[in-house]
C-alpha cells in the first residue's frame, strides 16, 4: 500500500504516550502510530472488536473475551457456515459478538484467512521440527 505523508497536530501527552509504546516495542514512532490508526478504523467499522497484544502480536478479538476473530471464523467454516451451529458451539457469546466477528471477516478476509492458514500449518510434524525439545525422550 502506498504511503502518503500528512502533517497533523497531536497533544504533547499523546505524542509522549506513543513514544513510550514505540520504545517498549522497539518500533519507530510512525509504525506504531500507523498501527494504532489502522486498529482505530477497524474498531470503528466493527464495534465490539478490539485489539490486544498476545503471544503473536496484536490481533482482532471479541471485546470482553480472549477469543480471536479468526477462531470464530475457523469454527464457522468447519461448521459449513451454519450460523445456528456456530451459536451452539459458542453458546456463551451473544449474537452481537458473533455477528461482529462475521462482519470483521467480511471486511478483512485476507487478514483472517492468513491467520487460519497459519494455525492449520501447526501439524505434529511442524511442531516437532520447530520445537524438537518437545519430543518425548527415547529410553
Amino acid at each position: 500500500m502506498a504511503s502518503i505523508q500528512k502533517s497533523m497536530r497531536i497533544p504533547e501527552e499523546m505524542l509522549e504516550g506513543i513514544q513510550v509504546i514505540a520504545r517498549e516495542r522497539n518500533m519507530d514512532f510512525s509504525t506504531v502510530t500507523k498501527e494504532f490508526l489502522e486498529e482505530a478504523i477497524k474498531m470503528h467499522r466493527c464495534p465490539g472488536i478490539v485489539f490486544n497484544a498476545g503471544v503473536h502480536g496484536r490481533r482482532a478479538r471479541i471485546a470482553g473475551t480472549g477469543i480471536e476473530v479468526w477462531e470464530i471464523i475457523a469454527a464457522y467454516k468447519s461448521l459449513d457456515e451454519d450460523y445456528g451451529r456456530l451459536q451452539a458451539a459458542f453458546h456463551w457469546l451473544s449474537e452481537p459478538q458473533l455477528r461482529n466477528a462475521l462482519a470483521y471477516y467480511r471486511l478483512y478476509p485476507d487478514e483472517i484467512t492468513h491467520l487460519i492458514e497459519q494455525n492449520e500449518a501447526w501439524t505434529p510434524k511442524h511442531v516437532s521440527e520447530t520445537f524438537p525439545f518437545l519430543a518425548g525422550s527415547a529410553a
